[in-house]
């Protein structure tokens, strides 16, 4: 006998991670509702499902209360690049932290399992390395990142204290650089800030001195590990490092970048922003554990 589908909400559905979750979970024969204020995310990330008979789209923000009947819940909104979530970073913090709120309260109405899509910037500019799910982290509660930073560490508290006090049954992943189609092209992110300069034959911007670490993961990857951890039948909640612990600097991307494109671009150095993190580098042990979970892309580094 055919598995009955779940109907699923995936808020931020039309960003560029929760569209290819979208995708997944329809592949997978449920029903998905996504939920999005586009403030981030594109219809056209989302257009070849409009018509689907297992999706739905509802253009809301989740700051504010959803009443509907739903099985799963992955809480996927929230800008992730410092360009967009330090444009409004007030609204950037209600997102994380009311939208938690919300979403927490509807799971516990429904009895719904919930993922929280957490980040690896809540290890702020990390004094241990690489970094375990134990580390506590080095982030400043007051500067111009700590709307995402903080919000996401509050957001982790309540999804915890709901499953200590109401027994929610929580699954909370802290997702480290993800890369790969439908990535929008102006929201700062290193990756695809550089592909498009290199293409154009623009300086491709370095801000420091490119030594600066990160461990970039392939979006089918992170969308493997995701529903791999919501699937997993026993109670372990995370949190859980997401990501590719192939390290690579900055300036070695941009090398990369332009060969690949061919490209006459030049490197140029600029000022490193306040608290971007020097390092950053995923212990994904647990995640090989417990979902026995490893990127297959892998860095040319690596």
């Amino acid at each position: 006998m055919q598995a009955k589908s779940r109907r699923i909400l995936v808020t931020g559905g039309a960003g560029f991670l929760g569209s290819h979750l979208c995708r997944r979970l329809i592949q997978n024969n449920d029903e998905v509702l996504c939920v999005d204020n586009f403030y981030t995310g594109k219809r056209a990330n989302i257009a070849d499902l409009i018509d689907h008979s297992g999706f739905e789209m509802l253009r809301h923000d989740i700051c504010f209360p959803l009443y509907i009947e739903v099985d799963e819940i992955y809480n996927l909104a929230c800008p992730a690049s410092p360009i967009h979530y330090q444009s409004d970073p007030v609204q950037t913090t209600k997102t994380n932290v009311l939208g938690a709120i919300n979403m927490l309260g509807l799971a516990k109405r429904v009895k719904a399992k919930i993922f929280q899509s957490s980040t690896s910037e809540i290890y702020g500019n990390p004094i241990v390395h690489p970094q375990l799910e134990d580390y506590w982290g080095n982030v400043n509660p007051i500067g111009i990142r700590s709307c995402y930073d903080e919000g996401k560490r509050c957001a982790e508290t309540l999804f915890f204290d709901y499953r200590r006090q109401h027994n929610i049954q929580i699954r909370v992943a802290r997702l480290f650089n993800t890369y790969g189609p439908r990535m929008c092209l102006n929201d700062g992110r290193v990756v695809s800030s550089f592909i498009t300069q290199a293409l154009l034959d623009k300086d491709i911007s370095i801000y420091g001195n490119g030594s600066q670490t990160r461990s970039f993961c392939y979006v089918d990857d992170t969308i493997e590990a995701i529903t791999r951890f919501m699937s997993y039948d026993e109670d372990i909640p995370g949190p859980l490092n997401i990501g590719n612990p192939a390290e690579i600097t900055i300036l070695e991307l941009a090398q990369i970048i332009i060969d690949l494109t061919n490209s006459h671009s030049k490197i140029v150095f600029k000022s490193l922003p306040q608290d971007d993190p020097e390092r950053r580098k995923p212990d994904i042990t647990k995640a090989k554990r417990v979902l026995d979970w490893a990127p297959i892309r892998r860095s040319r580094t690596a």
